[in-house]
């Protein structure tokens, strides 16, 4: 009598992905001179309503969100003058290029940030813009911009920490 052993392998654990992360996070574009530019006091993450060009063209990493902010219109969030270069392969079916993007939050998260928004000094500026579960997602904040000392301050902290970490690691 002889033994032979077959090893099955399914399709879903051949393509399971090893992090988690991986599936879950993939940063399309952020703004980088945001924490260094304002001040973040709250912060909110909202799904992105976008047509189907426009996903693709951010999966090959097409989008800008430098100059962009969020403003309040009628009860409904919109992302004005982001960037989003039009899809290669678009043809006639592409989008334009600095359109008006409406967010998608609940109401009553719409109607706090509008408040917070209409008080003086205030701001709100898109941070990131990610997939969440094959969903694009992004992250907005309300902010105070900074004064030319706060951001004096911010670099010499940052020196700071640089330093001590250095000395840490000798």
């Amino acid at each position: 009598m002889t033994l032979s052993f077959c090893v099955v392998y399914t399709l879903s654990s051949m393509n399971k992905p090893k992090d988690k992360k991986e599936t879950q996070n993939k940063e399309l574009a952020s703004n980088r001179k945001a924490h260094f530019e304002y001040e973040i006091i709250d912060t909110l993450e909202c799904g992105i309503q976008l047509m189907g060009t426009e996903i693709k063209s951010m999966r090959e990493h097409g989008a800008s969100i430098q100059e962009a902010y969020i403003a309040v219109d009628k009860g409904e969030l919109w992302l004005i003058n982001s960037s989003i270069t039009p899809y290669q392969f678009g043809s006639v079916y592409n989008h334009e290029e600095k359109r008006k993007r409406k967010l998608l939050a609940h109401k009553r998260e719409i109607i706090r940030f509008g408040q917070t928004i209409q008080e003086k000094g205030l701001t709100c500026i898109p941070l990131a813009i990610y997939l969440k579960n094959g969903k694009a997602k992004v992250k907005i904040a309300i902010c105070k911009g900074k004064k030319l000392h706060d951001k004096r301050k911010s670099i010499q902290e940052r020196d700071e920490k640089r330093e001590i970490s250095r000395l840490m690691k000798q």
